[in-house]
C-alpha cells in the first residue's frame, strides 16, 4: 500500500497490535514530534516514510520484500485522448 493516508483509529490500531490504546497514543505522539506522521481523528498520514522504515525492525523489510514479490504493483495504464 503506497497511499500515505490511513483511516485508522487509535483503538483499531491498538487492537491490531495487541497493545493498550494509551500505548498507541504515546507512540503516535512521539512519531508526530519527530515529524514521521500526522494524526487527527482516525486519520494517520505518513509524512516521512523512509524515516519510519528506518525505525522499523527488520521484520518490516522482510515482509515488504515478500509482499512486493507476491503482489506486484499494478501497471500504469496510459489511454490516448480522443
Amino acid at each position: 500500500m503506497d497511499d500515505p493516508h490511513l483511516p485508522l483509529t487509535q483503538d483499531c490500531l491498538a487492537q491490531m497490535l495487541a497493545v493498550r490504546r494509551t500505548t498507541v497514543t504515546i507512540i503516535a505522539g512521539k512519531l508526530q514530534e519527530e515529524n514521521m506522521i500526522t494524526y487527527h481523528r482516525g486519520h494517520i498520514a505518513l509524512v516521512n516514510r523512509v524515516g519510519l522504515e528506518r525505525l522499523a525492525c527488520e521484520c518490516y523489510r522482510t515482509i515488504r520484500r515478500r509482499s512486493d514479490v507476491s503482489v506486484p504493483a499494478p501497471a500504469m495504464v496510459h489511454t490516448a485522448e480522443v
